[in-house]
Order: structure tokens, then sequence, then C-alpha cells
């Protein structure tokens, strides 16, 4: 399984040229120290200027050939970064994708914003304080074979500054973890929020939205506050602690020199010293929240994609012919406990038209789901030429099925992209074979660029009938052996209603297996057979004319009539 953990186990030996990089760094990093006590301990009691000038073109080497090496590791982990984008975001987005519909939380695509915040921190100097703590002790060891008293100093310093991150990391985590989740929520429900912002600006509901935010807003930033606070207080006292000890290192380094244990070229060589070993820590102090961010962002991807959506058929199968067979079909939607669906039963052969009508709350939705793939059975099966629709690959599914859902949306992109499917090899004998077969044809011409008109995301320019209509071309773009739509003529006046019944006639006449959702009765002319829904049960089903005689027979209307009215026995 690819999860974050095993994108970074797979850049272990990338990251552990960055390991060794930083050594060579932290090595060079001693030139300047090294240079400094040279220059008082040799050059100013000698006063020789070649001594001065080999030592500056040595440290200047060092420092060049540092330089180097600090780009090269910069450019390292930026590489990771992308690297890491390149083969967790197409998963983590196609996760997300599967995974709303299964509990209509699109927060399932927050993973892409942990996925950059996680890019964000290997790319950052964050991540190179990590790397240079670990050669503190190379510094420490230094300054011990300078003195030891300096080197006990240093090694006190830096024991206390490891306290201070560790007690920062217990102070800081669990409020920033606890804002992290806050914000997510708060962000979610903003984008909830914009996408219904007609609603909201006619109902004037703006001042309760506002209130809503404002609240969850105000949690977010009092525990962001916080750990602020507390990660503040802790950087105040480690850099106080850390200039303490550089002041401690001088001043036991002047007694020392005074009574001849070390010269002043070593005091302050030491100094400088002390203050690389300990940068690291304090940095690593401040970045914390950072850190911290980047670590739960990886706990989360890890967490989501530990839960794989249940199909991973990888066989493209045979195209099939259209036999649909519906098995002790039960649904229970994401998220509920009581099912929409029980257990139907009932087979179409291939070119048939299935009617399925009911009052609302029926289940008719649900089956939809189901017959496509979306939803999986709680029990029983759903077959398409005796194969599993929901287990079923869904690249290779997708091209022999036209859904058209009863909540059109569409996509960012022109009227071709999305009667296409948003392909990136598009056919526009494709695309207008389908739209003609729809009957919008006309209708797309005399958009402003006609197929290439940008209908922006949602088709914000288009009204409800004529995005349901794009949307039918989208249902019957390619080779549809399996057409089902959901309330299709929902939002279409009498001129979009006749294309419908042209359409679902020449789909008929094309053999493609059909199944339509409706409350109106006009599109049953069409239909080979009805199933009628009530409670999410199946009422009646048969051919069209038994199904209508018995309701007739009932004197009542199917969204009216009672299970034991209106069953109506098929041989």
């Amino acid at each position: 399984m690819i999860d974050a953990r095993y994108a970074l186990r797979a850049s272990f030996r990338t990251f552990a040229a960055v390991g060794v990089f930083s050594f060579a760094i932290n090595l060079l990093m001693l030139s300047v120290p090294l240079y400094t006590l040279n220059l008082f301990d040799r050059v100013l009691t000698s006063q020789s200027m070649e001594t001065l000038s080999l030592l500056t073109v040595a440290v200047v080497a060092a420092l060049c050939f540092l330089g180097i090496l600090e780009i090269l590791r910069s450019r390292i982990m930026v590489r990771i970064s992308v690297w890491l984008d390149q083969l967790l975001g197409p998963i983590l987005m196609r996760h997300g994708i599967q995974r709303t519909p299964l509990s209509h939380d699109p927060g399932h695509m927050e993973s892409l914003r942990d996925l950059s915040t996680l890019r964000s921190f290997v790319s950052g100097n964050g991540a190179f304080q990590f790397f240079d703590a670990p050669w503190v002790p190379i510094y420490v060891l230094v300054i011990f074979l300078m003195h030891p008293l300096l080197g006990l100093l240093a090694l006190v310093g830096a024991s206390l500054l490891f306290g201070i991150a560790l007690l920062n990391e217990a102070a800081t985590r669990k409020p920033l973890v606890e804002a992290g989740k806050q914000s997510i929520e708060v962000q979610s429900g903003v984008e909830r929020s914009a996408r219904n912002a007609e609603a909201v600006e006619a109902m004037g509901m703006l001042q309760h939205v506002e209130a809503r935010w404002s609240e969850g807003n105000a949690r977010v930033l009092s525990l962001q506050t916080l750990a602020s606070d507390r990660a503040g207080l802790l950087a105040g006292i480690t850099k106080t602690l850390r200039l303490g000890i550089q002041v401690a290192v001088m001043g036991v380094g002047v007694y020392l020199a005074v009574h001849k244990q070390i010269t002043p070229g070593v005091m302050i060589a030491a100094s400088i010293m002390l203050g690389r070993a300990l940068a690291p820590v304090e940095q690593m102090i401040g970045t914390w929240r950072g850190f911290v961010a980047a670590r739960e962002s990886y706990n989360r991807i890890n967490s989501a994609l530990s839960n794989p959506v249940g199909r991973r058929t990888a066989t493209n199968l045979p195209e099939p012919l259209g036999y649909l067979a519906v098995g002790d079909a039960t649904c229970v939607p994401p998220g509920a406990q009581v099912p929409s669906v029980y257990a139907l039963n009932f087979d179409l052969k291939p070119g048939e038209a299935l009617g399925v009508i009911g009052p609302s709350a029926a289940g008719k939705s649900s089956l939809a789901r189901m017959m496509v793939g979306v939803w999986q059975p709680r029990s029983g099966h759903i077959r398409l030429d005796d194969a599993d629709t929901y287990q079923w690959n869904r690249d290779d599914f997708g091209q022999y099925v036209g859904y058209l859902p009863q909540d059109v949306e569409l996509f960012g992109g022109t009227v071709k992209e999305n009667i296409a499917r948003m392909a990136v090899d598009i056919s526009d004998a494709d695309v207008i074979a389908a739209a003609q077969k729809a009957g919008c044809h006309q209708l797309i011409l005399k958009l402003p660029q006609g197929y290439d008109t940008e209908i922006g995301p949602g088709g914000v320019t288009l009204s409800a009938g004529q995005r349901q209509r794009i949307a039918l071309a989208r249902a019957l773009y390619g080779n549809v052996r399996l057409l089902v739509l959901d309330e299709p003529n929902a939002n279409l006046d009498d001129e979009g209603d006749r294309a419908l019944m042209n359409a679902l006639r020449r789909v008929r006449e094309q053999g493609i297996t059909t199944v339509i959702v409706s409350h109106r009765p006009s599109v049953l002319s069409t239909v080979d057979k009805l199933l009628l829904m009530r409670d999410g049960r199946m009422v009646a089903f048969g051919s069209r004319d038994e199904v209508l005689e018995g309701v007739r027979a009932s004197n009542v209307t199917p969204l009216r009539r009672t299970a034991k009215q209106s069953r109506v026995k098929v041989s």
C-alpha cells in the first residue's frame, strides 16, 4: 500500500544523502572558529602574512564548498517534496473523490491540503534543523577538547535546550492538534456556505452563517493563541538561556586564559562553536509549530489511505452487452443505520428500458447509485453481465456507463470538455454525436462560442435546464451500454422535455439498457418495464402496461397507494 510512510521509506537513500551533506556542512562550519583560533594564536603572535594568506584561502575555499553543499541540500529536499506530491497527490485525489460519495463529506479532499503542508515543511528551512541537530555532539566534543570545563558548560547548555524543546512539544501539541481539527471544520463550513451562496443571500442567512463561522474561528484562534503563548514563552527562555550560556563560556574562557590554561583564540573559538551548536536546537523550538502541523498532516494522510475504498479490481473486462441483474440488493446509505433499499430483485435484458417510480424517500436514487457502482450494497449484488458494478475497475467501467445524477454538477471548462467527461484527448466527432443524441446540439451552437464556451465551475453561466441537457449529452458520450438517469427532466422546459423523449427513443433503438428514475409520467411512454417503490421496497414490478393497469385498478396514484393494493404478480 502506498502512503506517506511508504513514500518516506522509498526516499530513505535520498534522505541519507541529505544527512551526509549535513554532516559535511557541519564539519565545514568548524572552519570559521578554527580560522579565528589560528588568527589569534598564530598570526597575531608571529605576524606572518603568509600564514594569514594561507589560512584565509583555506577558509574561503571551505566556505565556498559549504555554500555549494547548502544549495545542493536545499535542491534535494525540494525535489523530494515534489516527488512526494507527484506520488501521493493523484492517489489522495482519487481516494478523496471515491470516499466523498460514501460519506457525503467533501472533507476527504483535505488530504490534498495535508500533502501541501507536508511538502512545504520538507522543502522549507524547518526540516534542515532536524538534520543539523544530531551533529550538536560534534561541536560539544570539539569544545571538550579545547578545555573540559568549557565542554561541560556546552554540554549542560545543550541538554537544557533539548529539555526545553521536549517541554515545548508537550505544551503545544494538544492545542495545535485541536486547532488543526477545528480549522478544517471551520473551512469546510465556509465552503458549504459558498456552495449555497444564493440561498444564504436570498433568505438573509448571512448573519447566522457569519455567527457560526465567528464562533468556530474564535475557538481556533483561542487554541492557536494558547499554543503560541506557550511556544513564545519557551522561545524567550531558550534565547535568554542560550545567550547566558555563551556569556558563561566567554567569562570562564577569560578566567582560564588569564590563568594561562587556554589561549584567547581558544576562548573566542569556543564561543563561536557553542553558538553554532545551540542554534539548531533554538531554531527547532521556533519552527515547532510547522513541524507539528506537518506531523499531523502526515498522520492524517496515512489514516486516510489506510481505509481504502473496497474496490480494487484491475482487470479490464470485455464490453458488456447490457444484462442487468439486481439480486437481494439492500442499501444502507453512508452514515445511516436504516436501509433505504430492501432486498430488491429484478433483471433487465440488453436494450430494455425500466422506469422507477414512487414517492419521495422511496429509495429510487439509492438504487440508481448502486446500479452505477457509487454505493456498495450492504447485502446482495448488482451485476452488469455477471460482473459486480461496485467492484468493476472504475476507469474501465465508466466507458460503458452513462449516469445523470439528480443534482447536476458540471466542471470548470468548456462545453466540449464537459461532454467528453474532461478527457485529455477529445474527439470532436464523438462529442457532437453525443450532443446530437441528447438533442442539445442546436442549443450548444447558440452559446457564445458554441462547444468551446467556457461555462465556469458548476456551469454558472448556464440555466438549470441547459446544464441538465449538457449533462445528458455527457451521460451518452462514448460506448454506453447502461444508462441511468435520475430525474432527467426535473429542470426541463417543453422543448427540453421533447428533446429528452427523442433521446430516449434513440437510446432504445441502439439497444442500450436504460433505467429512468422520475416523478413525471411523460417519460413512462418510452420504457418497457416499471418498478414501483415505497419505503425502500419493491411494491410492483413488471411490464409498463401491467403495472399501470394495477395502478388504475387500485384507483389511486402510484405515489399514494399501499403496498398491499399495488402489488402486481408478474409471470
